[in-house]
Formats: C-alpha cells, structure tokens, sequence
C-alpha cells in the first residue's frame, strides 16, 4: 500500500462512518413491489385526488391483497401525494430549516417572479427513475431538468445552476423534501439573492401547475411510448421538452405557447 493511500478503516474513522455502512449495498424494492408502484402510479394519473387509504381500496378491488401502511411507504417513495389541500407527505430532513410559504395572496404579473421545482418518479421495467424540472410559475415555462436513478441532492442542483444561467426569480417555491431544504438547495438560492418559499402543510396545491407538469409528461410521452432504459427516457425527453415550451399551446396562456408568454413578459431590467 502507498503511504498517500488510506485504509479503509481510516476512512471511515475520518468520515465518522461505522465500517459496516462502507460494505453497505442498498436492496432494490422487490418485483413485487416494483409492479404495484407501477400500477400506483398508472391510477395516479387517472385520479391524482387519490390519497392512500383510497389508493388502497383501489388496489384491493383489482384484487391485489395489500394493506395502507405498504400502499403508503410506495406512494412516499414515488414521491406521490393527493392534490388536494391536507397533511403534506413530504419531510424535510430533521435538522434542516423549514421555510414559510409566500405564496398567499401573491398575483402573478410576469416571468422570473416565481419558479418552481419538484420531483416525480418514473416506472421502468427494471426499477424506476426521478424526474426534477424547475418550472416558471407565469408562463409555465420548463426552464431545466434531470433525471437520476437516486433521490439525492446532486441532479436537484445540476437543474437548479441550468436555470439560474438563464435568469434569477424573485421567490423560489418547492414542496418540503430533503433536497429543498438541504443546505447545499437553499445557501446556493440565497447567494443568488433569491426569497425561499416551502408549501404549508394543508397547502398541497401550492405546487399545482409542477403537478400538472408531471401529468401532461406522462400522458404524452411517457405513457404514450412505454420507454425501456434510462437512455430511452432521456432522449425521449430531450425531445419532448422543447415541444412543450415551444410548440404546444396551453389554454390557460390564451393558446399561447409557454415559450412565447416567457419571453414576452420579462420584467424590466
């Protein structure tokens, strides 16, 4: 062994790690589990007010001999909640700060006043994906996105830096999740001089035109092409996206385009 190399032992000593966390390789959820999350997430775009008790009975009716608390943990993992107003299933680290929400009351006049950003999940044959996409909440606009096959804080910001290259909002509004309120999310938007907003609790449509987001997506692309690798859904979304901001009119822009309705009401400089 090199002297400039260290022992695996040392390592963890110096990271504060026990030894049995560095051998630690995390186990996937079971093909079981992986088919129920798929047909969870299948009913979810039919009826997204679904929360986990009527989730549950849903299940139970196909024929599927599940109980709440198993329907719960993979609704939790999908990072799936009913879009209506009641106890938010997203959780913030236990030692990060918490922002209030400063949505309340505020009327949207243009572009970059309020983003946006959230995450869903994304049903494979082998396993699933999280899909992150920061979103202007005036013109509806995708302003970046990643995929990653882990919930960690890293593809969040690689999306955040790709919208702030583009512009700097007013106030930045996510749900409660442990990425959003990890201090890597929340120092790098206050450097920017950005105003941090979290939904409340009974608040579950604060994020509602993200949601929204994630419906369209699935419905029109997604769904419509049953990709089978990561690779698939990359580029197939590497497509979609700017079909979406560019090319498909929204009724509630006036049958404008979001791409259109960004660029045309930039706040002054």
């Amino acid at each position: 062994m090199k002297q400039t190399e260290l022992s695996i032992r040392r390592q963890c000593e110096l990271l504060g790690l026990a030894r049995s966390r560095y051998y630690y390789r995390p186990v996937g959820e079971s093909p079981q589990n992986l088919a129920l999350m798929r047909l969870i997430d299948a009913q979810y775009l039919r009826t997204p007010f679904y929360g986990s008790r009527q989730m549950t009975h849903w299940l139970q009716s196909q024929g599927y001999p599940v109980n709440r608390k198993r329907v719960q943990r993979l609704m939790a993992q999908m990072g799936l909640q009913a879009t209506v107003p009641g106890p938010h299933t997203s959780r913030p680290h236990p030692q990060s700060p918490v922002y209030p929400s400063l949505l309340r009351d505020l009327r949207l006049s243009h572009s970059h006043l309020v983003w946006c950003a959230d995450i869903t999940y994304i049903p494979m044959p082998r396993g699933f994906l999280y899909l992150m996409a920061v979103l202007d909440w005036y013109s509806r606009s995708i302003l970046a996105w990643t995929l990653s096959n882990t919930l960690d804080t890293d593809f969040c910001l690689q999306a955040l830096e790709v919208a702030l290259s583009q512009g700097t909002p007013v106030i930045f509004n996510t749900d409660q999740g442990a990425q959003f309120t990890s201090h890597e999310w929340t120092q790098r938007l206050k450097r920017a001089g950005v105003l941090i907003s979290m939904d409340g609790r009974g608040r579950a449509l604060d994020n509602v035109f993200v949601e929204r987001l994630w419906r369209t997506i699935k419905y029109e692309d997604l769904s419509l092409h049953g990709y089978e690798t990561p690779a698939e859904v990359e580029q197939g979304l590497q497509r979609y996206m700017p079909f979406y901001n560019e090319q498909r009119p929204q009724s509630a822009l006036d049958r404008q385009t979001p791409a259109a309705v960004h660029w045309t009401s930039m706040p002054d400089p």
